[in-house]
């Protein structure tokens, strides 16, 4: 009888409770399929996040065959399912990692459905997260909306240990199922570019360097995006080739600091969004709270796509997102400005920014993203009050005083000095000569101006705010 693996965002042997499970269910004459599906329908043409998982797939797919064998197939998850079946009749159970958000929660519910209808038992689990969706409620029992009193129950939680899978390559199905399925995914990843630090050891490397060079300084340096100090973790817990649970345990075997409690926080951040994602499923089109439904946005294509291009005239904005554009990913701190900008400077759909952030940010993942950019845009739970608008200029001289950054990125500003990099729209004709930033030529002036914009975007959430209440009140007679 043959049982199947089927992986998804878990791209690791070590601690994947889901092989764990199906490996220690095997009776002696049980035979176990791994299975990794590529759905065509979901790819993003010229997307460094597609490429960069994909990348990923195919690192795990080249470790596990050196042993035994990683079977992939090219099409609809429930037709290629029922392929499977008609390859391999003696097929009874399948084990998988659930996912509990978009796409992959629509996806899960029709092969469930259609394990249920072919009589194949299944059997899923929460691996993706410390705490699941569910794991965590109020004492009404319902979904924490604001953020501290949820981490104030979640820090008290006990967290799961690592699991030890223990992979007998003696017990896998090795013989290829699906040969033309595996020409189509090399066909698709052969064009990608190659990157050295991706899959199981590199991630196991990346977590160590992480926590004992960095993380007791974490609370301090995180802001700082010039010093990188940050984990860098996202990538590989968003892929899978890293596990939540050994991240935490590896935590818990440092000293405690004021860095390591500020980046256990932030794991809790990540399980919060997966939560409210779950528990408002719409959220990626509609803003969490009502109110903001009304948001009359300008959407000026224009002013997008220099925000887009890096082509803004505020440097610390145009840094970081040319830093997006070379590399897939962004400082955390400068993923609020860039968000803040777009949304409050800009007045442009948070939708939009998600979208382009879906496609370039290589360690994107729904819940925390669309998540971040609600709260950027303070259409998301109270917990940002929609007042807030980061000014991109004074972010910059904070958190990035000595221009570091911005000359590592925005090349053009490099010669300025320290006085001007921040705002180079303030130097006289004389001193763009004398730097060689000549402005609208060299380095475009700032396309808003800053205060008011702040004062317009304020006013378009209250106007916001006090429609809805007036559609509230009309509702109710």
């Amino acid at each position: 009888m043959q049982t199947v693996m089927w992986f998804r965002r878990d791209l690791r042997i070590q601690d994947n409770k889901a092989l764990y499970h199906a490996i220690q269910d095997l009776t002696d004459t049980d035979e176990l399929v791994l299975l990794f599906q590529v759905n065509p329908s979901q790819f993003l043409e010229d997307s460094k996040n597609h490429q960069a998982f994909f990348a990923s797939v195919k690192q795990f797919k080249e470790t596990i065959d050196q042993t035994s064998h990683l079977h992939i197939q090219f099409g609809d998850p429930v037709e290629l399912f029922r392929k499977l079946k008609e390859t391999v009749p003696d097929w009874r159970r399948v084990y998988f990692n659930e996912d509990t958000t978009g796409y992959g929660a629509i996806r899960d519910a029709e092969a469930k459905a259609f394990f249920k209808q072919n009589n194949i038992e299944y059997f899923r689990f929460q691996d993706h997260y410390l705490h699941g969706a569910g794991e965590i409620k109020n004492q009404q029992g319902e979904y924490y909306k604001v953020f501290t009193p949820y981490y104030n129950k979640w820090k008290e939680r006990v967290k799961e240990t690592p699991v030890v899978v223990s992979f007998e390559p003696d017990s896998i199905y090795s013989k290829p199922l699906f040969l033309a399925d595996e020409k189509k995914f090399e066909d698709l990843v052969s064009s990608f570019p190659r990157d050295t630090e991706i899959g199981e050891e590199a991630a196991k490397r990346k977590l160590k360097k992480f926590v004992k060079k960095y993380v007791a300084d974490y609370e301090k340096a995180r802001d700082i995006p010039s010093l990188d100090q940050t984990s860098h973790l996202s990538r590989y817990l968003r892929t899978g080739e890293l596990s939540i649970r050994t991240v935490w345990q590896v935590l818990q075997d440092e000293k405690v600091t004021q860095g390591r409690r500020t980046f256990e926080k932030e794991l809790c951040w990540r399980d919060f969004y997966n939560m409210i994602y779950t528990n408002a499923p719409r959220q990626k089109k509609e803003p969490i709270q009502a109110q903001f439904r009304f948001i009359q946005w300008e959407n000026d294509q224009e002013k997008f796509e220099k925000w887009q291009q890096g082509t803004t005239g505020f440097p610390i904005v145009d840094a970081a997102m040319r830093q997006l554009n070379e590399t897939g990913w962004m400082h955390n701190r400068l993923r609020m400005i860039t968000a803040s900008f777009l949304t409050k400077d800009l007045l442009i759909d948070w939708r939009w920014g998600e979208r382009y952030f879906q496609k370039i940010l290589i360690d994107y993942e729904p819940a925390s993203n669309i998540g971040g950019w609600q709260w950027a845009a303070s259409t998301g739970t109270d917990a940002v009050p929609y007042f807030r608008v980061f000014n991109p200029t004074t972010q910059s001289e904070k958190f990035d005083p000595e221009g570091k950054f911005i000359r590592k990125y925005v090349k053009e500003l490099a010669a300025l000095p320290n006085k001007w990099i921040h705002q180079p729209e303030k130097l006289t004709k004389e001193e763009q000569e004398e730097f060689g930033v000549i402005l609208g030529e060299d380095y475009p002036l700032p396309i808003v101006d800053h205060k008011d914009r702040r004062k317009k975007a304020i006013a378009k959430y209250e106007a916001s705010k006090e429609y809805a209440r007036e559609v509230q009140e009309h509702e109710g007679i």
